[in-house]
């Protein structure tokens, strides 16, 4: 862990209960550093994880980082003001979106587990930027591999057993996709979103039967804090 501060940051405003996850879209690693610790560019990230697997601490995490911008996600409209932001190294859509080195998801999933015990955050609170403004963001992307948080128990797995594709049409896809903590303003990116975390091979923003049975599944009770 380097200490790397960014002044970028201010007062929280609820406790802890996300981790929002990013790519940091740049050329390189230290062109992301510098611009989260720019006190111009007024963004910032609570770590950021290079793909060595070496993580750099910007914001102390009882402070209020500025990763997210407009956002929401089961109604919470101030994510920054709960959450913990991850910046995964990556040069993302725009400069060559490329696989995660196996050594920095290693780092991602250390960095993780620590964080979601100490403040007991629940799995379907371990969330991509792309789930919390999809209709502005698609980091960290279609490659991140969520199943590797998942089979950790570290994020919501992709459903895969047993499903039973429950018919809804658009609206009404949009309307549980909306009750399982989307933003649906936007209902094709709402879509493309989803897919991006749940169904990445395919997203092309059409509401099919595949589709519709994984959220149905997703929707379907836990077990009490396992959601």
């Amino acid at each position: 862990m380097i200490d790397s501060p960014s002044p970028n940051h201010d007062q929280r405003t609820a406790p802890i209960s996300l981790i929002v996850l990013h790519y940091t879209g740049m050329e390189s690693a230290q062109a992301a550093l510098d611009r989260l610790r720019d006190p111009e560019a007024k963004v910032s990230a609570h770590y950021l994880v290079d793909e060595d697997g070496t993580i750099h601490r910007l914001v102390p995490e009882d402070r209020r980082a500025w990763h997210a911008g407009v956002s929401h996600w089961r109604g919470i409209t101030d994510v920054n003001g709960c959450s913990v932001g991850i910046e995964i190294v990556n040069p993302g859509h725009e400069h060559g979106y490329r696989d995660f080195p196996e050594v920095q998801i290693n780092a991602v999933v250390r960095l993780v587990s620590t964080i979601k015990d100490r403040y007991e955050i629940t799995r379907g609170n371990v969330v991509g930027h792309s789930d919390i403004a999809p209709a502005r963001k698609r980091d960290p992307g279609e490659l991140f591999p969520w199943h590797r948080l998942a089979r950790l128990r570290l994020a919501l797995p992709r459903p895969t057993r047993n499903l039973v594709d429950p018919g809804w049409s658009q609206a009404g896809f949009c309307l549980a996709l909306e009750r399982f903590g989307y933003d649906v303003t936007d209902s094709f990116a709402a879509i493309c979103a989803f897919q991006r975390r749940f169904r990445p091979e395919l997203i092309d923003g059409e509401v099919d039967g595949e589709c519709r049975a994984i959220l149905l599944a997703l929707l379907l009770p836990r077990p009490q804090g396992d959601d």
